[in-house]
């Protein structure tokens, strides 16, 4: 079991992307040691760019302040399980561990069945575990909920 500490950080992420108007996805990554090496949440809005997710953005920081691309001695937590791009790039960075908080079963890589993560054909593997988190789930609901009486309120 995690600390909860670090879904917590991952979720003060996620509801300032929500502040933001973007879909409320934070992420951590932290080293061995417990240090945080680097947060950040979604940006595709505000950078419109379809590949700004909270784990893209996340694993790009921790690369740059470790110098490193290599991120052997990290594990990242994540509001929302992460889509295929997302989990191929925690393979790429060679990230130890991914835990999320909340399944996402229309896009999450592990819903949909790929699980990069074991394939015994790639040079890295790593572990990935679902911690439910109700308020991951929650957050996520409440914001799309919002979204959607919006819709409905420019008709």
């Amino acid at each position: 079991m995690i600390n909860s500490h670090w879904m917590e950080e991952a979720l003060l992420l996620a509801r300032q992307a929500a502040e933001e108007d973007e879909v409320p996805v934070g992420a951590v990554i932290f080293s061995s040691e417990g240090k945080v090496i680097a947060q950040g949440y979604n940006r595709r809005e505000q950078e419109q760019n379809p590949i700004a997710h909270a784990e893209i953005l996340v694993i790009q920081a921790a690369s740059q302040a470790t110098k490193s691309w290599r991120l052997t001695d990290c594990t990242l937590v994540v509001t929302l399980e992460p889509c295929p791009m997302c989990l191929a790039a925690c393979q790429q960075a060679r990230i130890v561990k991914v835990i999320y908080g909340a399944a996402d079963p229309k896009g999450g890589a592990l819903s949909l069945g790929y699980r990069l993560h074991e394939d015994l054909r790639t040079h890295h593997r790593f572990n990935v575990v679902h911690e439910p988190h109700s308020e991951c789930s929650e957050i996520l609901s409440r914001f799309f909920q919002k979204k959607r009486i919006q819709d409905r309120m420019k008709k």
